[in-house]
């Protein structure tokens, strides 16, 4: 298999600890793929039109994205899946916190965007520095149902979300005020997968 990679994207870094978890990312092989909002990628809209990563080429030719496909396809990949539940609560569970961990994802890669732009919009930083908080809270909350609920999508979603904080907005000390959800992540972060995984600005 092939994977549309690139070692800065939270995105891929969710595939990638799958693969780690399910103990198949040897059969897969990583091609650095830039993919800039601002400039459409033609080799990879060949796979993706959608010109985003991480997509996954498999041997057949057909391919697979967005990130929660492509986890939920390698989680079946060998045996019966272990990170996306089958018992119908279990598994609503894991996809709400799976779609709250890419939300965050969203929210903070498009607020880099702006902060970046010659003139960024102080109403949609104010927007989502209000959101990301909301976040935080709702996640400090649910630290302990994290703690005892099995290890699945939604901690690697999550989990992820939270190390992006820490990779693209050091300056900001996301801990304070949020003591639970941090003791969590600090666990997350040392799992083997995650540790396999950190992220890399190769730009």
């Amino acid at each position: 298999m092939k994977l549309h990679w690139s070692p800065r994207s939270p995105f891929v870094r969710k595939v990638m600890i799958v693969a780690h978890e399910r103990g198949v990312v040897d059969r897969i092989t990583c091609e650095r793929t830039v993919a800039a909002t601002a400039r459409p990628h033609a080799k990879l809209m060949k796979d993706n039109p959608l010109s985003k990563i991480p997509t996954l080429v498999l041997d057949d030719g057909a391919v697979i994205y967005d990130s929660r496909v492509i986890c939920e396809y390698l989680d079946a990949l060998d045996g019966a899946p272990t990170l996306f539940p089958r018992a119908p609560e279990a598994r609503i569970t894991a996809l709400r916190r799976q779609a709250l961990g890419d939300g965050l994802l969203d929210l903070l890669v498009l607020n880099r965007n702006e902060r970046e732009r010659a003139q960024p919009s102080d109403s949609h930083l104010a927007s989502a520095a209000a959101r990301k908080i909301a976040v935080l809270d709702s996640l400090e909350r649910e630290a302990e149902a994290l703690i005892t609920t099995p290890f699945g999508i939604g901690h690697i979603a999550i989990g992820c979300a939270l190390s992006y904080l820490d990779f693209r907005h050091a300056d900001e000390d996301w801990r304070k005020g949020h003591l639970h959800i941090a003791k969590w992540h600090a666990s997350f972060a040392a799992r083997p997968s995650v540790r396999a995984t950190m992220p890399v600005d190769d730009s």
